[in-house]
């Protein structure tokens, strides 16, 4: 069956971000989309707002029988009454990956790969490419917040994707333009090894289109064994490299800079997101903008009026005396990342980072990470573990990280503990930080904090 022919679709897990991506492209297309979540977010109640019906009940009552198509998240599991139903029933069912494949088999696809950096790069890249009149559809793993989805569509034969690792879904991709921006070790439930994930990485170089064109940042492990017929290499300083930003200036929490490729520059570019890394990313979307033809002028006036991506470096309160950053920081080096980042700009405040760790399996693995990067913040609350997918690992708690921490002011908290310490804070740096349910925290922080200032 032709993805274009699919009339009637159903998704299971249709709340996670990149199958609500998904969801909304064939809803754009004129398909009747329908779907199963287990929990009810702000993100399933604007798909149901936009004609999607979507339900919270694991009830084979409610599904579309009628579906041509059943799409699911690998996340679903195994003993799942309505993903079980539909393949007894031998209905046609589709993991996402598959599903994203397809659909931009026939295009000219950028796809932005890595452990870190991806989310914020793919959505600068679609932004510059709308921004610009360029044009292009974006499959994005975050909520742009100029335009508050994770997907759009354009006429233009151009994708933009956001190209996941997890489950080696990415490996199912063609791009024409591929970005690797980190090769961190992570997912080990799934991949077992640095090793396996690392390979996994150079596998996807491999999947670029004869010609294709590949962007990695400089110092990748194992960068030799990546395959492109063109390559170039970013950094945020590196003058060894290819491509990079100088006469970087700091301007309360955005940044000035240049971006030097090659024998082209571009010069102040206006950046108004914090953190150095996200400099960084810019440097990538720059690039690539760069080579499909855009002109400089366009490119900055796009970058300058990029608001970034929800829960990305997101301020939520941000005035002299408070500044509240809300990320989704949920590895040791993206929180390395975000705090140096946030402590840069506003070294005058003290530091507090709040601290949801997700899964059992990535605490355990990389406690020892987690710890050295929390130790760079001055006040560091620690909150319970965020299952997400996985059932309890014993011994494994996020006390496991708070003991291996040489900061003496740290704290393990309930989330009801944290909102009460809340109240005794008054000017500060605030940064929420992980990828459960700690953001729905931050409205009752920003409006304890907001009464206290």
């Amino acid at each position: 069956m032709e993805i274009n022919d699919i009339r009637r679709i159903y998704f299971i897990g249709i709340g996670g971000i990149g199958m609500s991506a998904l969801a909304r492209y064939f809803s754009s297309k004129g398909a009747s989309v329908s779907g199963y979540d287990k929990t009810e977010t702000p993100l399933t109640d604007q798909l149901s707002r936009e004609g999607i019906k979507v339900h919270y009940d694991d009830n084979i009552e409610l599904i579309d029988k009628e579906a041509q198509m059943v799409v699911y998240t690998p996340a679903v599991p195994g003993g799942h009454k309505e993903l079980s139903y539909y393949r007894q029933n031998n209905y046609t069912v589709l993991k996402r990956s598959d599903v994203l494949g397809a659909i931009t088999r026939s295009s000219f696809n950028i796809c932005v790969a890595g452990t870190h950096g991806k989310t914020t790069t793919s959505t600068m890249i679609a932004h510059i490419l709308r921004r610009s009149g360029y044009g292009c559809n974006a499959f994005l793993g975050g909520i742009a917040v100029n335009y508050d989805s994770n997907f759009w569509s354009s006429e233009k034969n151009v994708c933009v994707v956001e190209a996941d690792e997890y489950d080696r879904s990415f490996l199912k991709l063609s791009p024409d333009v591929a970005v690797i921006t980190a090769m961190d070790a992570d997912h080990l439930d799934i991949y077992g090894t640095a090793e396996a994930v690392e390979q996994a990485f150079i596998d996807f170089s491999g999947k670029l289109k004869p010609g294709g064109l590949l962007l990695t940042r400089v110092g990748l492990h194992r960068e030799q064994d990546l395959k492109a017929d063109r390559h170039i290499r970013y950094s945020l300083q590196n003058k060894m490299a290819d491509a990079h930003a100088a006469n970087i200036r700091m301007d309360h929490g955005s940044y000035e800079f240049d971006v030097l490729i090659k024998k082209w520059t571009i010069e102040k570019v206006r950046l108004n997101m914090g953190g150095m890394h996200n400099v960084e990313n810019a440097v990538v979307a720059i690039t690539i903008a760069h080579s499909l033809g855009i002109e400089n002028e366009k490119i900055k006036v796009a970058v300058e009026d990029f608001k970034g991506v929800k829960r990305r470096f997101e301020y939520v309160i941000k005035n002299k005396k408070q500044i509240f950053i809300d990320d989704y920081a949920h590895h040791p080096e993206e929180l390395k990342a975000l705090i140096s980042g946030a402590k840069s700009l506003f070294p005058q405040l003290k530091c507090t980072v709040i601290f949801q760790p997700h899964l059992y399996s990535r605490t355990r693995d990389f406690a020892d990470g987690f710890a050295e990067s929390l130790d760079m913040a001055d006040d560091v609350i620690l909150l319970p573990i965020y299952p997400a997918r996985e059932l309890p690992v014993e011994g494994v708690t996020s006390k496991l990280i708070f003991e291996k921490m040489k900061n003496y002011n740290k704290h393990l908290m309930s989330k009801e503990e944290l909102l009460n310490n809340m109240n005794e804070k008054k000017d500060g740096l605030f940064i929420t930080a992980g990828a459960g349910d700690v953001d729905a925290l931050v409205l009752p922080i920003r409006n304890i904090l907001q009464k206290t200032n």
